[in-house]
């Protein structure tokens, strides 16, 4: 028997998590090196990964496949396709860099009355998080990927409301307030979408007897499997419900700002960069395989949904006076496009977003670590806080404003490309679509630059007087994710080469080939 390389990628930070855990907790440094060592260790098999996955072979590749509920037809069944491969490397690439950002966050915390905060359990409910991710891109079984789907809520719901961000205006006694009714929220909202999807897969079942991925999608394809169209139409919808929530989806996105807001900023990139795009990745993975029909049904009003998440949530960027919210809310608007991608039933379209979330989740990122160096220097998120900082501290508004051209989309940097091909592949079989989300691109470059203008410009505010620059930890983590910004940007090649005949089968399954030019090209 081989080795079980996609077990032991997902295995791994599993491990990591118990080991760090149980570090006591008096030796804080001792749990946050050994949660950094299991970070990196994940990110080397993550590269082996990378390394041994074939583009032009299998559809499903380091497969694995267990009984485990024999009679319900339950299995431990395991592969990765390119879109699944780009998307744990990203995880693994990430967590080490959250990790090293949130080094004193879970640090005994001072107010008028002493508290204690688990150092070591943050960095393992960092680590059990990854662990969940990983094996949900990886599980081609529905209802293996549905229980860590829906597990992974558990160790968010505690990051988020035990680990809040210290930086609030109003004490931390409202502040833990805010904390427990954001970590609610997020727990109440994810939990309706599993809910509703538990009962899809309940469905899945009753019709097609089993729930391997490829078992159903092969019998769909050869005739085996017939399911009536109303039937199909159901179950897209409480599938695509779940995914809109976690993505997430314009009406579905409330959750987000609050979770973000009062996190502390490494989580909310655990949150935004890495949770979100299970969503998103299952939309591709899920949706679209198991039900073809329905997912070009429901086509128009997704495109919709999402031109509006664009729009909305860059308006409502445009108008924030918190920096966490506003990234949260250019979030919502750049899944928008990743949506909108994933639906135009392109291939450059498909190409376009499954780039687009490797790297909005480095861009975002890199832009969400910086401005918690920030904050973490002044105390405050408010934008009127700050004024002057490229004048007292230019390393850290250089790498600031890279990270907001990254948002924007600048030509040279990563998200550019995606972000054209995804408004190229829409736009060639949905033109008012693709014409309407462009205004989006404008809005971002308004609530980046302003955002710039207003913290790093001007006159340099008494309380930003003496704030220090990037220190060497802080430059660690930062660096590396520019460079990849920049080097995707000029070179995206290697991610396209991967994900590229995943999106060619993806779209052979719901029956659908690029849109033909109108004018020849000149012989």
């Amino acid at each position: 028997m081989s080795f079980p390389l996609l077990t032991a990628t997902a295995a791994l930070p599993a491990i990591g998590a118990i080991a760090t855990a149980a570090v006591p907790a008096a030796r804080r440094n001792a749990a946050k090196a050994l949660a950094l060592f299991f970070s990196l260790a994940t990110l080397v098999l993550a590269i082996v990964i990378l390394v041994r996955f074939d583009p032009d072979g299998d559809r499903y590749q380091l497969t694995e496949s267990r009984s485990w509920i024999a009679e319900f037809g339950v299995r431990y069944e395991l592969g990765v396709d390119g879109i699944a491969v780009a998307l744990i490397a990203l995880t693994a690439l990430l967590i080490p860099f959250i990790i090293l950002a949130g080094w004193h966050d879970a640090d005994p915390l001072e107010t008028g009355n002493k508290r204690w905060r688990p150092t070591q359990g943050f960095f393992a409910l960092i680590l059990a998080v990854e662990a969940m991710v990983i094996i949900s891109f990886e599980a081609t079984d529905v209802f293996l990927f549905y229980i860590f789907f829906e597990a992974m809520l558990i160790p968010m719901y505690f990051l988020i409301g035990g680990f809040g961000d210290r930086a609030h205006e109003h004490g931390e006694e409202t502040a833990a307030t805010q904390r427990s009714y954001a970590a609610v929220k997020f727990l109440l909202y994810n939990l309706a979408g599993g809910l509703i999807m538990l009962a899809a897969v309940i469905g899945l079942y009753v019709v097609a007897g089993n729930f391997s991925l490829t078992e159903i999608a092969e019998a769909r394809a050869n005739g085996s499997l017939d399911m009536a169209t109303n039937t199909e139409r159901w179950l897209f919808l409480g599938f695509f419900f779940a995914f809109a929530v976690k993505a997430p989806l314009w009406p579905l996105h409330t959750w987000l700002p609050n979770a973000m807001g009062e996190s502390t900023t490494p989580v909310a990139v655990l949150i935004t960069a890495v949770v979100d795009k299970v969503g998103t990745f299952a939309m591709l993975r899920f949706c679209l395989q198991l039900f073809p029909e329905a997912s070009k049904w429901a086509t128009p009003a997704i495109l919709v949904l999402a031109v509006i998440s664009i729009i909305y949530g860059a308006l409502l960027a445009v108008g924030q006076r918190d920096i966490k919210r506003l990234v949260a809310y250019a979030s919502i608007s750049h899944f928008g496009f990743i949506i909108m991608g994933i639906f135009a039933m392109t291939s450059q379209g498909q190409s376009g977003a499954t780039l687009y979330m490797v790297n909005h989740g480095i861009s975002t990122a890199a832009l969400m670590l910086v401005a918690g160096f920030l904050i973490s220097r002044r105390g405050s998120r408010l934008i009127a806080d700050y004024g002057g900082v490229q004048k007292v501290a230019p390393v850290l508004a250089g790498t600031f404003l890279i990270g907001g051209l990254a948002t924007l989309s600048l030509p040279g940097l990563a998200p550019f490309v995606s972000e054209f091909l995804v408004l190229a592949g829409t736009f060639s079989r949905y033109p008012v679509i693709g014409i309407i989300a462009t205004f989006g691109i404008v809005l971002a470059a308004l609530y980046t630059l302003v955002l710039y203008q207003r913290t790093m410009t001007g006159p340099v505010k008494p309380e930003v007087a003496a704030m220090p620059d990037l220190r060497a930890r802080e430059l660690l983590v930062v660096a590396p994710l520019i460079v990849v910004l920049i080097f995707l940007g000029v070179y995206p090649k290697p991610v396209t080469d991967i994900v590229d005949p995943a999106v060619k089968q993806t779209l052979s399954d719901v029956h659908k080939k690029d849109p033909q030019p109108e004018v020849e090209a000149a012989k």
